[in-house]
């Protein structure tokens, strides 16, 4: 079943990339990069599975279980916005034409001084490493550096400045997750591409990585009173426990300082290590203090949130 399903898949993306990705590669002048056009279309056909997943099945949960009434669709429709701009491929498109040249370079010059790639399967000897087995240990190893540049980006006060748009949302929902300010989602990029490239990573693994990790965070932002129980909420980030991380004055400060709880992007254990995970069966209202308290304007459009935002990077809000 599974072989077949990866078969329809492949299938699907070659037909999509030689009768419509392809065509405009070399339209454009980019014949020279029809490989990278090919990831692509990988990014772009699991961009769309992810999209049909979220409006066919956890938006109709979020209608029949919600956690509030959905009042403000203008909001809704704006984090729309962000999801299509990256799960279709359209952000990492730019990024890729910004970073790939970089990245290029730098390898190069650690080619000249004796650096060569590494991946799982040179750490442990021949044989002990399957694709499935090495796939479960990226996935933790990612998983554990998005814990880290999670956490940091609410402890330092310019990076906050940025993640408080993804934080600004009063009406969590689905669509929720890729609302972030484009040079925070920038900054992560880089970050995780390098750590990639040194690991060894390749890149339809890659691919597969972040695809299940948005999905699950999709799932996790969705506006859904569940939990999964005393042992599942150890195991897995729920859309409970991650609420929580969104809550009014708890998930993004620690006694009126930046600080917060629930940083686990899939799973909870690193929160539980660090202590910082809270696993309270409560569902709180969500956004940012001061947005209750003073009224401090976060933006309502795309265009609004990534002018602010950079206003706040510089003091200027």
């Amino acid at each position: 079943m599974i072989d077949t399903l990866i078969d329809l898949f492949a299938t699907a993306q070659g037909w999509l990339f030689q009768n419509a990705i392809l065509p405009v590669v070399y339209a454009l002048g980019f014949g020279g990069y029809a490989e990278e056009a090919f990831l692509g279309t990988e990014w772009l056909m699991l961009g769309l599975l992810q999209i049909a997943i979220m409006a066919c099945l956890i938006q109709p949960l979020e209608r029949c279980f919600p956690v509030e009434p959905l009042t403000d669709r203008a909001a809704v429709r704006t984090d729309m916005f962000y999801t299509m701009i990256h799960r279709l491929g359209l952000f990492r498109l730019a990024m890729f034409f910004v970073l790939v040249p970089v990245f290029d370079l730098i390898e190069g010059h650690l080619r000249l001084a004796g650096w060569q790639r590494t991946n799982l399967e040179d750490w442990l000897p021949d044989g002990m490493v399957s694709p499935v087995l090495a796939f479960c240990v990226y996935l933790i190893l990612f998983d554990l550096l998005d814990y880290a540049y999670h956490r940091f980006s609410h402890r330092i006060r310019w990076w906050w400045a940025l993640h408080a748009v993804h934080h600004s949302q009063q009406q969590m929902t689905v669509w929720s997750d890729n609302r972030n300010h484009l040079l925070d989602d920038m900054l992560r990029d880089a970050v995780f591409a390098t750590v990639a490239l040194a690991v060894g990573v390749e890149p339809a693994q890659f691919i597969l990585l972040v695809a299940i990790s948005q999905l699950l965070q999709s799932f996790q932002h969705a506006n859904l009173r569940l939990g999964f129980g005393g042992v599942g909420e150890r195991l897995l980030v729920s859309p409970r426990f991650h609420r929580l991380h969104h809550a009014v004055g708890v998930g993004h400060e620690s006694g009126g300082r930046l600080g917060g709880c629930n940083f686990g992007v899939l799973f909870p254990w690193w929160d539980m290590l660090f202590g910082t995970a809270n696993f309270e069966a409560i569902y709180l209202p969500t956004g940012i203090r001061d947005q209750v308290t003073v009224q401090r304007d976060y933006g309502r459009t795309f265009l609004a949130q990534q002018r602010l935002g950079v206003r706040r990077l510089f003091g200027r809000r």
